[in-house]
């Protein structure tokens, strides 16, 4: 079975996701974006073994703490979509620009596109290429256990921001509506900021998405 925890990190309490299999113990973080003894303190309090890193994206409070981390632990990045590729070469600015710890670049291990999966022991979800908040942005669902891990699409009453460059309105509504509401009304989001909610509720409440 599938389980994972969240962990906020950064000044930004950006929500990493460790992910893991119970029948191998092997586990993804998604979106390591800082605090990495941390996160390995969480790895090590859970005894699992790290076999990736996933990301949803490349702005700094996600990605930030991946160069590092992928170098210490010897595991490969896998995503974000290539189209973010200049916010990954932007990151030593990035932390400069909001004050977090120097953040080096990288070339991910594995690019990911829409309709790609990945792996975490035995168990496999499914990736969905979500531009609008980043143009290279993904999402990783996990049906079996009716999760989809979001980043900065969707959050509990709001929508990703799309004022950053190249971030765009309509390809991010159309994202949400197109990619995430089909997954179904009772499928649990994880943001990359504050809490958890399900599409349904979005569809119901949310101001920017409802009735949609």
């Amino acid at each position: 079975m599938l389980h994972y925890l969240t962990i906020p990190v950064t000044a930004f309490q950006q929500n990493c996701s460790l992910l893991w299999c119970d029948q191998t113990h092997e586990a993804a973080l998604i979106d390591p974006g800082g605090d990495i003894d941390t996160l390995l303190a969480q790895l090590q309090a859970q005894q699992l073994t790290l076999t990736a890193l996933w990301l949803t994206h490349a702005h700094i409070d996600h990605a930030g703490g991946t160069a590092a981390l992928a170098q210490q632990a010897n595991v490969p990045i896998i995503g974000p979509h290539r189209g973010d590729q200049f916010w990954i070469d932007g990151l030593p600015q990035q932390s400069l620009m909001f004050g977090f710890p120097p953040a080096g670049t990288f070339i991910p291990t594995r690019w990911l596109e829409d309709g790609d999966t990945v792996q975490v022991g035995r168990e496999t979800l499914h990736v969905r290429h979500t531009p609008g908040h980043t143009p290279g942005h993904v999402v990783f669902h996990a049906p079996q256990i009716q999760r989809c891990f979001v980043g900065d699409v969707l959050f509990a009453g709001s929508i990703g921001r799309t004022d950053f460059p190249q971030g765009n309105h309509q390809q991010l509504i159309d994202s949400i509506t197109q990619r995430l509401w089909p997954m179904g009304n009772d499928t649990i989001f994880i943001p990359g900021h504050g809490p958890e909610s399900s599409f349904g509720q979005e569809r119901l409440t949310n101001p920017f998405v409802g009735n949609t």
